[in-house]
């Protein structure tokens, strides 16, 4: 399973890292995507990281103000969020594909994924 954790309260241009931490299976096998969904919005791919943290993928929504990172000693994949806007409020998931991204992390292709994590909420006031 995974286990995301890091969400909280942050003011407009806060930063904020989110983690997801894997048991019971080898994450190194497996890419790392991150999601998000908002109220009321549908789910959107946020970012991703291949098996060996080789290839990355962010939605233009984040680029240049998200990084996504994994370490695969400590089965952890990390998603910090800088210069965070009210807009980037959510839950915020994480999944586990094969062992590449996909070329569009697809908010509506839930079911590519094999593990999925609890989410945890993301505030950004303004």
């Amino acid at each position: 399973q995974l286990q995301a954790s890091g969400g909280g309260l942050v003011q407009a241009g806060g930063s904020l890292r989110l983690s997801c931490a894997a048991s019971g299976f080898t994450l190194k096998n497996y890419a790392i995507a991150w999601f998000r969904q908002a109220p009321g919005k549908e789910r959107e791919g946020v970012s991703c990281i291949s098996s060996r943290g080789s290839s990355t993928y962010y939605a233009d929504s984040v680029k240049g103000r998200f990084t996504i990172s994994r370490d695969n000693a400590k089965s952890t994949v990390y998603l910090q969020m800088n210069s965070l806007k009210p807009e980037d409020t959510a839950v915020y998931y994480c999944a586990a594909t094969g062992l590449w991204c996909p070329t569009v992390v697809d908010g509506k292709r839930g079911a590519e994924y094999d593990y999925w994590g609890q989410g945890t909420q993301v505030t950004v006031s303004s």
